[in-house]
């Protein structure tokens, strides 16, 4: 989906209360679309462990305006499997990464890393 309000609205669908109860949530989700504008804004929340970081972050449930209470781990599963038709983990976007010299930081310029990827 292109828009966390589209996200709210099929929330509103799947769970009752209005789109705007679950607007904060799926905002959180795509706030990294501030400074990476393409697909790859994902690889920040949008899997399983960026899940739980929002049921941190939001709580448990929120209460919707027909006053039911929704998992908010539901409503982070139902955005990531809209963008994504599934749930990786956080491993499964990292592995993707290619290792680049500077990544190792200082170590590398110690000689403690001493297998380095090839560019």
């Amino acid at each position: 989906m292109a828009h966390p309000f589209k996200h709210s609205q099929s929330s509103e669908r799947k769970f009752g209360g209005k789109a705007e109860d679950y607007l904060p949530i799926h905002n959180w989700f795509d706030e990294s679309k501030a400074f990476v504008a393409d697909f790859r804004h994902r690889a920040l929340r949008h899997h399983a462990e960026g899940i739980f970081l929002a049921e941190k972050l939001f709580g448990v449930a929120i209460v919707n305006s027909d006053g039911n209470q929704v998992p908010v781990r539901y409503v982070g599963e139902q955005h990531v499997r809209e963008d994504l038709g599934r749930i990786p983990t956080a491993q499964d976007w990292l592995l993707q990464l290619k290792p680049q010299r500077w990544m190792y930081g200082h170590y590398a310029a110690l000689g403690i890393v001493t297998t380095m990827p090839r560019s």
